[in-house]
């Protein structure tokens, strides 16, 4: 089962795609760590890459996308994998469809996390983060996980915000991207969605990202 999963920041997109790798034994794939490990390790195209990062230029795709197909290629994704975070427009999801078709890959299904621009916002600023550990769920804006006060509503322990969660300006560059139905990240998730209009191949799925994570997982799995 190869997924490709979209949703804004916010969404629980990162949440979610850790619960399926737990729950089907396949590798959730993130494009920033691939840029990670080949840097690290190292690479040819590591090398090339970093590059282009010392410079705080983009990574071209002729570069990225035969990162991530050098990673789907590994051993622990013969049953499977999750990509995440790429493509994140128009023109990557044309070119990432033709290499995946061109190295013999097939992609089952998509998935697309909806979520209303502003609640996704709130979500990323309302996050709040423990001193004992960050995956405890603690957040202002949602009833079901809101902290006691300053405190961590799973073991009490102290509370902090991440810088980057309280930069509207850069909350809202980041979501003015995804949220472009015409060049950005939405018409690259539009772009799988006409070709399982159009072939039995891929599945596309909506995944509605409002509910809790329980109530998010539940539609999930049953949609797969």
């Amino acid at each position: 089962m190869n997924i490709l999963f979209f949703g804004p920041n916010g969404s629980g997109k990162g949440t979610q795609g850790a619960i399926l790798k737990g729950k089907y034994n396949i590798p959730h794939i993130e494009s920033g760590a691939i840029f990670r490990e080949n840097i690290k390790g190292g690479t040819e195209l590591g090398a090339k890459a970093k590059e282009y990062i010392d410079k705080g230029d983009l990574v071209p795709d002729e570069i990225t996308i035969p990162m991530i197909l050098d990673r789907l290629k590994q051993d622990d994704c013969k049953k499977g994998w999750l990509l995440d975070g790429f493509p994140r427009n128009k023109v990557q999801a044309e070119k990432l469809d033709e290499s995946l078709k061109g190295a013999g890959i097939n992609l089952d299904i998509v998935v697309e996390m909806l979520l209303d621009r502003e609640i996704a916002k709130n979500r990323i600023m309302g996050r709040r983060l423990c001193e004992n550990d960050n995956n405890h769920p603690n957040n202002i804006f949602i009833d079901a996980i809101k902290p006691d006060g300053d405190k961590c509503r799973v073991c009490g322990g102290e509370l902090s915000s991440r810088a980057d969660d309280q930069d509207e300006d850069a909350i809202n560059k980041r979501h003015s991207i995804y949220y472009d139905a015409e060049t950005g990240t939405l018409a690259a998730s539009y772009y799988f969605k006409h070709l399982a209009q159009e072939s039995d191949q891929i599945k596309y799925l909506t995944l509605d990202g409002k509910p809790g994570v329980e109530d998010v997982t539940a539609e999930l799995v049953s949609k797969l």
